[in-house]
């Protein structure tokens, strides 16, 4: 099996948004919601802001589909800023963006379901299906992962604003830009230093924060940044996530 339960009970879809920043691919994922859901009303958006103008406006989605590498956020901020806007509605996550790190974070999170962008229309629509019957969806290759919560997360509220806190300015905004998903090559380029330089400022934050890989770091920022929005340690990494 390769789905979980996310409700207690199926619901019709009658609307449904699509947020996705390329025309051709929301236009195909809006006819392949018209396939699964007959005479359904389908809205689409190119950003987080646009999508969330059209829940302000009045439109009620019985289900979402969103990317998660829009022009207007960074990383999983964007899904965990549209769950808190439209919930319970579930969010189906459609996106190139497939490391095991991320996966787990979407589901821990809430996310219906995760589908990578490069599968077949096939397998898209039995997500889209499982969803609608009130299920969770999630590839098989990607269901070990899942439940394993990454090393990053095990961390206290207290113990990640302390690592943060740590860095120093140089390091804080290497990570804002690690954030934003540009290369070691490109960071060097932004803040005029050596691409060696920029290496050995990632090392020592990778082991000042005590995580692995970059995208670890990214995860444990936003989770910083999101989740504990109220305290003064946070302050600063809310800035490097948010400008």
């Amino acid at each position: 099996m390769n789905v979980q339960r996310a409700g207690n009970r199926a619901s019709r879809v009658g609307t449904a948004l699509v947020i996705d920043d390329h025309p051709l691919y929301c236009d195909a994922l809006a006819s392949a919601l018209t396939r699964v859901f007959a005479d359904s009303t389908i809205r689409t958006a190119t950003t987080l802001e646009a999508g969330l103008d059209a829940l302000r406006s009045g439109f009620a989605p019985d289900l979402i589909v969103l990317d998660l590498k829009l022009p207007d956020v960074t990383g999983i901020s964007g899904f965990l800023r549209l769950k808190e806007a439209v919930d319970p509605v579930p969010i189906l996550i459609n996106s190139a963006m497939t490391s095991p790190e991320i996966v787990t974070s979407l589901m821990e999170a809430g996310a219906a379901g995760f589908v990578p962008k490069d599968v077949s229309i096939g397998v898209l629509q039995t997500a889209l299906r499982e969803v609608r019957a009130g299920r969770r969806y999630l590839p098989m290759e990607y269901r070990a992962s899942a439940g394993r919560r990454p090393e990053c997360n095990r961390d206290t509220s207290q113990e990640v604003g302390r690592k943060i806190a740590e860095l120093t300015p140089q390091q804080a905004r290497i990570m804002k830009l690690i954030c934003e998903g540009m290369p070691n090559k490109q960071i060097a380029y932004e803040l005029s230093l050596a691409e060696a330089t920029v290496k050995a400022h990632i090392t020592a934050i990778l082991r000042r924060l005590d995580v692995q890989n970059r995208t670890q770091a990214a995860l444990m920022m936003e989770s910083a940044a999101l989740t504990d929005r109220d305290r003064p340690e946070q302050a600063e990494a809310r800035n490097f996530l948010t400008h």
